[in-house]
């Protein structure tokens, strides 16, 4: 398998689409939130990013449940082994690519997750407590999670859940089928993916970003499940029911966007200390030369087998 990764706004799917071309292969994303149809500008879906040569590349993972669901990682781990099955049955090369690092580790990691019950005693002694306070408990048993988990009190208390359960019971987690992935970054100046990501903010708006937020809400989900997925929604489901003006919904959003990309890189360092051995591109080359830099690595490493 190869893996393609990197923070957001930086041409992941392109690049990801182009390889999977090549090969042939076929895309995985590996997106927390590009599950949900509905959610398209929100979630930076950008299906144009999977026609190559007047051509649709096969992708998978998005598109598959419906916004008020919450769909979570023990899911996607299912369904990934699932939709790779069925890629490398073609004789076809799985291509996964996303920047959701809890996702990604889920597939990579090499470890069965294992599906976690709620815990009513816990939860009832959480209920009341702040924010502020649920994140202490959760850095005190991992890493924060790299999108939402404490964006909402109900999302933290269940990554709570999890974390605690899966720190209690070590022994649950099986060893997965092994297999092997050349994993990809791309690397771009902070700077730069602080430019890309405003910029690209600017565009989903003139696009229609706020219209998908108040369509969601006029389909029947109330204004807290719409915050549920974090970022966009959050901010924008605030200036759509008029909580705040257009212009602090920007600053705010485009300033939580740039955070979160920060957070992505912390996750793919810790992943690299881990011993992911993962490849920097230059996301300043255009896309079509990484992804014969990337094709080229796989056919050597596959050839040195």
């Amino acid at each position: 398998m190869i893996t393609i990764l990197g923070p957001t706004a930086t041409g992941k799917t392109r690049l990801a689409a182009l390889v999977a071309h090549r090969l042939p292969g076929e895309v995985i994303s590996a997106d927390s939130r590009q599950v949900y149809r509905n959610m398209n500008l929100g979630t930076g879906k950008d299906y144009d990013d999977y026609l190559v040569d007047g051509r649709k590349v096969p992708y998978h993972l998005v598109d598959i449940v419906d916004p008020g669901y919450e769909y979570n990682v023990f899911e996607f781990q299912e369904d990934f082994l699932k939709v790779f099955d069925q890629i490398t049955a073609k004789g076809k090369v799985p291509v996964l690519c996303g920047g959701t690092g809890m996702y990604l580790e889920a597939a990579l990691s090499g470890y069965q997750l294992v599906k976690v019950p709620e815990n009513p005693s816990l939860r009832q002694s959480l209920q009341n407590k702040s924010l502020e306070e649920l994140k202490l408990l959760l850095e005190a048993y991992r890493p924060l999670h790299n999108t939402t988990d404490i964006t909402d009190h109900k999302r933290a208390v269940r990554a709570i859940e999890v974390a605690m359960h899966e720190k209690q019971h070590p022994e649950m987690k099986k060893k997965l089928p092994a297999f092997q992935s050349i994993v990809f970054g791309i690397s771009l100046s902070r700077n730069e993916v602080r430019e890309r990501i405003t910029r690209r903010l600017k565009k989903r708006l003139d696009d229609g970003m706020a219209d998908e937020v108040k369509n969601l809400l006029e389909s029947g989900l109330s204004p807290q499940q719409v915050r549920f997925y974090g970022l966009e929604y959050r901010y924008l489901t605030d200036y759509v029911t008029g909580e705040i003006t257009y212009e602090e919904m920007f600053r705010l959003l485009n300033t939580a966007i740039h955070q979160f990309a920060k957070r992505q890189m912390t996750w793919f360092r810790r992943m690299e200390r881990k011993g992911v051995n993962i490849r920097w591109l230059n996301g300043n080359l255009p896309a079509e030369e990484n992804a014969e830099i990337v094709v080229g690595q796989f056919k050597d490493l596959v050839a040195g087998d």
